[in-house]
């Protein structure tokens, strides 16, 4: 049990000095109110849940590299990067319950941090989580990160996955692939697509469902399905075949936009066949998708994903698959 989970207790904030980082960091708390804790002193004190174990990931999303500001309003950009944090939490099948938030910020952008806090802000309040802490630097470029810690009685990894395993994806595929491509051509992306590209929400409950359930491995999609699969394959030990025609898409996407679509963050889970994607669907209001299988890896094989077109379970044809999200590739 954390402190501020212990009635209405709130770890209240230590006192702050002058100056104008002083008063930065002031504004933001002001913007943040009781979804900040504990702020002001030298390091934040945390203390875990009993009996679980505590599921830690780092994050930074940076101006000109993740983003173009053009592309984005401030609020967005906030939110955008929190959910990229968070969904790493999810992907492990914790609920999470604290953020460290490390903010380089150029001049340019000292008016827009309020705004930016909101971004992160909503999506602390949708995480039920608090921020216990981080950081504020001047910079010539403005970039977050934010560092989450989350917990669970039993973190789901991408190291299980077994022969006979059905691969299950949340939510439908394409959106943020189809925006980028879009902003890129200077055109202006549709309703849909632009809320997943901008305001993605970590499957965090989900997460925490599919672990309890049984997940015996999972991911979640920042690199593209195609990548993000072949890295829970390679862990894993195993052949990911993933079937191109039952891959759910949003509309207009076609199947290699799903399996190429980085920052997702949808959740790739395997788990025994018989998964009740009906009630995660009225649980949730999330689609929950059969869209493979797991099988051995036979002499001769290696770890990989194959993707098969065709009838679920029928292989018509294999076809190559698109290179996913590499942060050092030109």
């Amino acid at each position: 049990m954390t402190e501020w989970e212990r009635g209405d207790v709130r770890v209240p904030h230590i006192a702050m000095g002058e100056g104008g980082e002083f008063d930065t960091i002031r504004s933001l708390l002001s913007q943040w109110g009781t979804l900040a804790a504990g702020i002001g002193d030298d390091a934040a004190v945390f203390t875990p849940p009993d009996g679980e174990q505590l599921v830690f990931s780092t994050d930074t999303s940076r101006e000109g590299v993740h983003f173009l500001a053009g592309w984005l309003t401030p609020e967005e950009v906030g939110a955008r990067a929190a959910a990229a944090a968070f969904s790493d939490v999810a992907a492990m099948g914790a609920r999470a319950l604290a953020v460290l938030v490390a903010l380089d910020v150029p001049e340019s952008w000292r008016e827009q941090l309020p705004r930016v806090a909101a971004g992160i802000g909503h999506v602390v309040h949708e995480a039920d989580a608090r921020i216990i802490g981080g950081n504020i630097s001047r910079s010539d470029s403005f970039g977050l990160t934010l560092t989450v810690i989350g917990s669970t009685p039993a973190p789901v990894r991408r190291v299980g996955a077994r022969e006979g395993d059905a691969l299950w994806i949340t939510g439908r595929l394409g959106g943020p692939g189809l925006a980028l491509a879009q902003l890129q051509r200077g055109e202006a992306p549709g309703s849909e697509v632009r809320t997943r590209f901008a305001r993605p929400m970590p499957r965090l409950r989900e997460g925490s469902w599919l672990a309890a359930v049984g997940a015996h491995a999972m991911i979640d999609i920042s690199d593209g399905l195609a990548a993000d699969a072949a890295h829970l394959a390679t862990a894993s030990g195993v052949v990911c075949e993933l079937w191109g025609d039952a891959i759910p898409r949003v509309a207009n996407a076609s199947v290699e936009d799903a399996l190429a679509s980085g920052e997702e963050y949808e959740l790739l889970v395997a788990t025994a066949p018989d998964m009740d994607a009906d009630g995660f669907a009225r649980r949730f209001g999330v689609p929950l998708t059969q869209i493979g299988v797991v099988r051995s890896v036979v002499p001769g094989e290696t770890a990989r994903v194959v993707l098969t077109h065709g009838d679920a379970g029928l292989v018509a044809a294999r076809v190559d698959l698109p290179a996913g999200h590499d942060h050092f590739s030109e």
